[in-house]
């Protein structure tokens, strides 16, 4: 993967992380898969439309797998994209907020 590839995939990672909601549907298929017909009803103040909206965003960030199985469909997180985000962005600010503090004891 290229740089401009890199820079892209982030972008949706980054756009479909922005939204509380999809955090939150990110956080209960990490506390385990479902199907579709089960995640909409974790979150009933929404309308199915508006879930499978924001699912797609997620799907398109690589963020959520969805996989048919008969009628229904089965959600899993893909953690790969967040550990990508990590590696790039956090990890590096950590270890330099880390050596601040560290420079501070000295």
């Amino acid at each position: 993967m290229n740089s401009d590839e890199a820079r892209g995939d982030d972008d949706l990672v980054f756009k479909a992380l922005a939204a509380p909601i999809r955090r939150r549907m990110l956080d209960a298929l990490r506390l385990s898969p479902c199907t579709t017909g089960q995640l909409c009803a974790q979150f009933a103040e929404l309308d199915r439309t508006t879930v499978l909206q924001h699912l797609r965003v997620l799907e398109r960030a690589e963020l959520v797998i969805g996989r048919k199985v008969g009628r229904e469909r089965h959600l899993t997180l893909a953690p790969l994209p967040i550990k990508r985000i990590f590696d790039r962005w956090i990890g590096d600010y950590a270890r330099a907020a880390v050596e601040l503090l560290d420079d501070l004891d000295a």
